[in-house]
């Protein structure tokens, strides 16, 4: 071998690693805590997340107790009630899949629940800042991911900054006419996913689907987020300090090639502690921060570790994998090389059906849960746990894929000892609305192996859910603790769900999931709406709005005092609890009203607005009673 070519491979090697180490999206090898990285989910949190839940409380505790009093409760002591109470109330928040659409609507949803949001409404600010969880998938993990990793940034700060969500141009066109810049962004996506895949790490369309929504996610980040982590949050001042909910992504495992439904899909849930599955088909956790470690059984296979894998990017890109189908549409001409090949790579018949894939390799939870991975096989031989384990490689896909689209799963685990959850659906079941069916499916889990006996409340079909207005106002499921035995031998542990679903108010917020860019004014609307949906049309529907959702706040707490409801939470109930109907007739659709029913008003009804299929929705109620009254 020639001193030239030994010269050759060496300067080779150093520019290679030269590369890698100038780019924060590359992983990078530091030294392995001792003991195992991966834990069973034997029914318990870890230790991180439990020592920061009992912190948390101290602070949601005095906020809940300032939401109760400035909630109109009649006879009711909120500050004796809580003083009182046999455990901290917990609630959790989560928002949708659905794209920016979701992401959207959830930022007005969440920004009515927020004390900072300047508002002449005021009737559920607090709420945001009383809650210990909040979760998102897909679209609602843009929303959830963006706050969180921007260290709880309000939405108000958002709008008035105007760098994050800047939605005018897609991130396919990121500088519209400007050659050079997109020129500049595309080679900065491909540097980055290809120092990563120069680091030993396979690389999918995953990748370049992350980094580009980085550029609208994490923009306040250095290098937008390029090295920013999901674990590092734990390091940032308000979630370190107890000052915002706990945030959860989600995504779903599908092999390549197969398929996944309620019933056999394994949901993973990331949070800045662990990322794991607490379905039977894995029952583990690994630590987030050392994901891409090579480990066999938890322990460390190279005597080394691997931190930055887990950029806060690619897990949000993770829970919305669904969308890299969008990235083989574009025209790859023009883009750099290693792109251009990726996504050519991805368009072979063999690849395209798993395009939605994120490679997780190598697998975290290779051999892991026993003595090695021969012993874990010999056992576990055609299961899908086998199937999980003995894998290199481990394939994730968006959180909505197994038609829980709703991330309630991780606020449902009993050991968070969730009282309540806000479940915000911002989907487009029918007609570019909410059905219902997300929460079906989740209600259908629990009587499969791998719903693992978690209960959620009786909830009806979609058809019930849309013609008795279940998804036109709020409802509340699970009232009656009593009425759940047959579910749970723990039907306290059940928690109330409100449930909250997209309609319009002041701006037709249908507009398609797949819709990549918004105006300025459209982006207000579709929040402003959001805010009105949370509210009920900013407290004009129901007056009595906050007080109801303060009697569905306690009723858990109270069940287990066995302290009787009040008579206000009694008409409370009455008014927003599903009662067990179920309807049969004709379909009678989504024609919404200033009322907050499905009936009448037909200038509300989605099939009568044109644009509801390609994503152009940009209709003001206003416009189309405007153009009712030149009629």
């Amino acid at each position: 071998m020639s001193h030239s070519f030994i010269l050759a491979f060496f300067v080779l090697i150093e520019l290679t690693q030269a590369i890698i180490s100038l780019n924060p999206y590359a992983p990078h090898i530091v030294r392995c805590p001792s003991g195992s990285l991966t834990r069973p989910a034997s029914g318990t949190l870890c230790s991180q997340e439990s020592n920061w839940v009992k912190n948390r409380q101290a602070v949601t505790k005095q906020k809940l107790a300032n939401f109760l009093a400035g909630a109109n409760l009649t006879d009711f002591d909120a500050l004796s009630f809580l003083t009182n109470t046999s455990r901290s109330i917990n609630i959790g928040l989560a928002f949708s899949g659905g794209g920016y659409r979701a992401m959207l609507a959830g930022a007005g949803q969440l920004s009515a629940l927020d004390e900072r949001t300047a508002s002449s409404d005021s009737g559920l600010k607090g709420l945001l800042q009383a809650s210990t969880y909040i979760s998102g998938l897909s679209g609602g993990s843009w929303l959830v991911g963006s706050i969180a990793s921007n260290d709880y940034v309000s939405v108000d700060d958002i709008l008035a900054q105007g760098k994050l969500w800047d939605l005018e141009k897609s991130i396919f066109n990121n500088f519209g006419l400007d050659p050079i810049s997109a020129a500049a962004y595309y080679a900065s996506i491909s540097a980055e996913v290809e120092a990563k895949q120069l680091a030993g790490y396979k690389v999918t369309v995953t990748d370049p689907w992350a980094r580009a929504l980085s550029y609208q996610l994490l923009s306040n980040s250095p290098e937008n987020g390029a090295g920013l982590t999901w674990s590092s949050i734990s390091s940032l001042s308000n979630l370190k300090n107890y000052q915002m909910p706990f945030p959860i992504l989600v995504a779903d495992g599908r092999a390549p090639g197969t398929q996944i439904i309620d019933a056999n899909s394994t949901i993973f849930e990331f949070t800045p502690f662990e990322m794991g599955s607490w379905d039977p088909s894995l029952s583990q956790f690994v630590q987030t921060q050392y994901i891409g470690s090579y480990l066999n059984n938890g322990k460390s296979m190279t005597g080394t570790c691997v931190n930055g894998f887990d950029n806060a990017g690619f897990v949000m890109g993770t829970s919305s994998s669904l969308f890299n189908a969008f990235i083989l549409q574009i025209d790859t001409v023009g883009l750099p090389s290693f792109l251009s090949s990726l996504i050519k790579l991805f368009l072979l018949p063999a690849s395209i059906i798993n395009v939605d894939i994120a490679y997780y390799a190598p697998n975290p939870f290779y051999s892991s849960g026993g003595s090695g991975l021969l012993g874990n096989l010999g056992n576990l031989v055609g299961s899908v746990v086998g199937r999980i384990i003995g894998s290199n490689t481990l394939y994730l896909v968006d959180g909505g894929e197994d038609g829980q689209n709703v991330p309630l799963e991780p606020l449902l685990q009993p050991q968070r000892q969730v009282d309540v959850i806000f479940a915000h659906d911002n989907g487009a079941d029918i007609g570019g609305w909410p059905s219902g069916q997300s929460l079906v499916e989740t209600y259908e889990r629990q009587f499969s192996s791998q719903g693992g006996g978690v209960a959620f409340p009786y909830v009806p079909d979609s058809t019930t859910f849309r013609n008795l207005n279940l998804t036109a106002k709020p409802t509340f499921f699970g009232c009656d603790a009593r009425n759940l035995n047959a579910l749970s031998s723990n039907p306290l542990d059940i928690p109330l769900v409100i449930y909250i679903a997209n309609r319009p108010f002041s701006y037709w917020s249908n507009t398609s999931t797949f819709r990549l860019t918004y105006a300025e004014d459209e982006k207000r609307g579709m929040i402003r709406n959001g805010f009105e949906t949370e509210t009920r049309f900013n407290g004009t529907i129901d007056p009595e709005w906050p007080a109801c959702v303060g009697c569905a706040i306690i009723r858990r707490e109270q069940e287990r005092q066995g302290v009787e409801q009040t008579e206000q939470c009694k008409k409370c109930f009455a008014k927003y609890c599903w009662n067990g109907d179920y309807y049969s007739g004709p379909d009678i659709g989504d024609n919404f009203s200033n009322d907050g029913l499905t009936t009448s008003s037909e200038y509300y009804n989605a099939n009568n607005v044109e644009g509801i299929n390609n994503g152009g929705i940009t209709l003001f109620k206003r416009d189309v009673e405007e153009q009712e009254e030149e009629e």
